[in-house]
C-alpha cells in the first residue's frame, strides 16, 4: 500500500503534466485553429455554379464545335456517291451511261464496273464458244466451197474435190453430178451455222451493254424480303335478284411482293 507522501508526490506530477499540456494550447493559438478547421469542413464550391458573363456562351459554342470535328465529315460523307471505277465500295454507285460506254468499248467491261464479276466468267465463255463455233464452220465452208468451184470447172489441174471424197472413193469412178450436189449442200450448211455463229456472237455482245445497263439502274434498288405466296378458304357472297344472300366457296390465291 502506497504511503501518503507518495501520493502526494505522484499527484503532484500529474498537476504539473496539466499545467504543460494547458501552456502549450494557449487562447491565441486556438483562435488561429478555428477558421482552418471551419474552412475544412465546408465543401468547396462545384465550378459549374460560378456565374458566367454572356459572352461566355459563345466562347463556350465555339470551343463545342471544336471538340466534334469527327461529326461533321461523317454527315457530309452520308450522302456523297461516286460513279468512278476505281471508287470505294462504300459510296459507289454505277452510272447507267458509263455502264454503256465501257460495255460498248469491250465485252464485260460494263459488268466489271458495276462490280458483278461473277458474270464475267459467263459472257468470256459464251463468247470463246462462240468464236471457236465461227473458226470450225467457216474452216469447212471454205474446203467444200473450194470443192464445189474445183469440181464445176473445165481445168483437171484444179482438183480440191479430191480432198473431200468418202473413205475409199476413185475419183474416176465417182458420179460427178451426183458428188457436186452433195458440196453444195455441205458447204451452203456450213455457211448457214457459220453466219449463224456470228449472228449470236453479235446477240451477246448487245445483251451484255442491256444487262450492264440494267444492272445500273437497279443497282441501288431496294426489294422486300416479303416474297410470299398463300392459298386460303375464301367465302364469296353472291347479291342478285333472285338469289338474296348466297354464297359460294373457294380458295383465295395471293402473292406478296
Amino acid at each position: 500500500m502506497m504511503n501518503m507522501p507518495g501520493f502526494l508526490f505522484c499527484l503532484s506530477m500529474l498537476f504539473c503534466v496539466a499545467d504543460l499540456r494547458a501552456q502549450n494550447h494557449s487562447p491565441e493559438q486556438l483562435r488561429d485553429t478555428v477558421p482552418a478547421t471551419v474552412r475544412d469542413s465546408v465543401p468547396p464550391q462545384a465550378p459549374d455554379t460560378v456565374p458566367m458573363n454572356p459572352d461566355s456562351s459563345k466562347d463556350e459554342a465555339k470551343i463545342q464545335d471544336s471538340v466534334r470535328p469527327e461529326t461533321a465529315p461523317s454527315l457530309a460523307l452520308a450522302g456523297i456517291t461516286s460513279d468512278k471505277f476505281l471508287a470505294p465500295a462504300c459510296v459507289f454507285s454505277p452510272s447507267p451511261r458509263k455502264a454503256i460506254l465501257y460495255a460498248a468499248i469491250f465485252p464485260g467491261l460494263g459488268q466489271a464496273y458495276n462490280r458483278k464479276y461473277w458474270k464475267l466468267p459467263i459472257i468470256y465463255g459464251g463468247i470463246a464458244g462462240l468464236t471457236y463455233a465461227i473458226s470450225w464452220n467457216n474452216g469447212y465452208y471454205q474446203d467444200y466451197l473450194g470443192a464445189y468451184k474445183d469440181i464445176r470447172d473445165d481445168n483437171p489441174d484444179t482438183n480440191r474435190w479430191h480432198k473431200v471424197l468418202p473413205y475409199g472413193q476413185n475419183p474416176e469412178l465417182i458420179d460427178i453430178p451426183w458428188f457436186t450436189n452433195v458440196l453444195q449442200q455441205r458447204k451452203d450448211r456450213y455457211r448457214y451455222y457459220k453466219d449463224l455463229s456470228i449472228i449470236i456472237t453479235v446477240g451477246v455482245y448487245f445483251l451484255s451493254i442491256i444487262d450492264a445497263y440494267v444492272d445500273a439502274q437497279l443497282f441501288n434498288f431496294d426489294m422486300s424480303p416479303d416474297l410470299s405466296m398463300r392459298i386460303t378458304p375464301a367465302v364469296i357472297r353472291e347479291e342478285g335478284k333472285y338469289n338474296q344472300g348466297g354464297s359460294s366457296y373457294g380458295v383465295q390465291w395471293s402473292f406478296n411482293f
